[in-house]
């Protein structure tokens, strides 16, 4: 939870398919664990993205702007509905049109660039959390993760198309802040890799994680006031932990 002068201020799958050799497989059909990921989240009223803070979104479903609880909550059964039953984005914008005409509400931006941002965001930390609970059952066995970049698209990030190919352990502390979805849109995932994979593949443990250089960003809170948060260079503010990790406690996000 990010906070202003002192006082708190509250905030099918777009996934590329991942490499056939993989024990961890990309979710199609009932993936089970992104589910129920999204299914267990409380739904909370938020004025702007940003009045809920990074492992805060691992507990709580929100959509900036909606600022009643029916509100929320109708767009919660819309994505738990999108994600149980495999929609495309274009079968969720019929649900967003209704619920919007419903309760007449007024939202920033335009429909398409709104439908997607709820939907991508939703679809992408909600498969990465499920697949994190995969990798964590089979790790023993598959103990590393290999990054991967999704190619061909049209505006591509330089440092996540350097991070392609990087092969780190699972419990790297790396993957704390570089587990995909690495910002907004972004559709970044990871194979998890055994050593017969090394073997076969010719692939090589990366000696050391990339450079982290840290940097300043500014985002603006509900209050209309600004704070400056520091992010590892690549990563978008607000995507710099693990989808699924929960928040340690209220009192440690209050003093972040």
């Amino acid at each position: 939870m990010l906070r202003s002068h002192g006082t708190p201020v509250f905030r099918a799958c777009g996934c590329p398919s991942a490499s056939l050799h993989a024990e961890v497989l990309p979710f199609s059909v009932n993936p089970a664990e992104a589910i129920n990921f999204l299914r267990e989240k409380a739904n909370v009223p938020t004025a702007t993205w940003t009045d809920l803070w990074q492992q805060e979104h691992s507990s709580s479903f929100t959509v900036a702007g909606a600022m009643t609880d029916a509100l929320v909550a109708d767009f919660h059964d819309a994505v738990n509905k999108a994600i149980a039953q495999g929609e495309t984005l274009e079968t969720f914008r019929k649900d967003f049109d209704k619920i919007v005409e419903e309760h007449g509400w007024s939202y920033n931006g335009s429909r398409g660039w709104r439908s997607r941002v709820i939907f991508d965001t939703n679809m992408s930390t909600a498969y990465a959390a499920g697949r994190w609970e995969q990798i964590q059952r089979v790790k023993s066995t598959r103990p590393y993760l290999r990054y991967r970049h999704f190619d061909g698209q049209r505006h591509p990030r330089p440092l996540h198309e350097s991070w392609n190919g990087i092969i780190l352990p699972v419990d790297h502390p790396f993957w704390q802040t570089h587990y995909p979805p690495n910002g907004w849109g972004c559709h970044c995932w990871v194979d998890s890799v055994s050593i017969d994979d090394l073997r076969r593949y010719g692939w090589k443990i990366s000696d050391k994680a990339p450079p982290s250089k840290m940097v300043e960003k500014t985002v603006r809170l509900s209050d209309g006031s600004t704070r400056t948060v520091t992010v590892p260079e690549g990563i978008d503010p607000g995507f710099a932990y693990r989808p699924g990790e929960m928040p340690a406690s209220l009192d440690e996000a209050l003093d972040e």
